[in-house]
């Protein structure tokens, strides 16, 4: 069984099942274990046009207040079984927010060409540093590549369960 469904299913046996309207999704990797539920929509609230996002992004902020000890009690739980960092999200709506997830370092070494358009975004204003502009150029691959990247995803899961099946050393 993969990292993801083994956490997965752990977490579907320890959260309560109140919090969330469906099963929380859950993604691995190696550092941290994030875990996003959908929380019940409130009532159309009367107002402007944004009230409904205000009233999505206040039922966010009251998970997560009212949740906390109960969260970080299954963080604890989850991170000595799992040996990963846990951060939680929430869905409401059309808002989603994440609560404290990592930002972890990553060693790069970049030629020149590469440097230089990390620069660029510098210098460009859409970036403050060349790390913030290669967390953007990743973002922006994730988000156009979306279905490429889904496609390894899985062709990764069927390397695991080959080498699972295969024999023993």
């Amino acid at each position: 069984m993969s990292d993801d469904a083994d956490v997965a299913a752990w977490l579907s046996g320890r959260l309560p099942q109140e919090w969330f309207e469906t099963a929380p999704s859950v993604s691995v990797d190696r550092e941290e274990i994030v875990v996003v539920g959908r929380l019940a929509a409130p009532e159309e609230p009367e107002g402007g046009a944004g009230a409904p996002r205000r009233a999505e992004a206040g039922r966010i902020a009251r998970f997560r207040e009212e949740t906390r000890p109960a969260r970080m009690r299954i963080a604890d739980e989850a991170e000595a079984l799992f040996g990963r960092k846990v951060a939680w999200g929430a869905r409401c709506g059309q808002a989603e927010e994440l609560f404290t997830n990592l930002a972890t370092p990553v060693m790069t070494r970049l030629r020149q060409p590469q440097r230089q358009v990390l620069d660029t975004l510098v210098e460009a204003g859409v970036a403050r540093t060349r790390s913030e502009a290669l967390a953007w150029c990743v973002r922006l691959v994730g988000q156009h590549q979306q279905d490429w990247i889904q496609q390894l995803r899985d062709a990764l899961v069927d390397v695991e369960r080959a080498r699972e099946a295969g024999p023993a050393a």
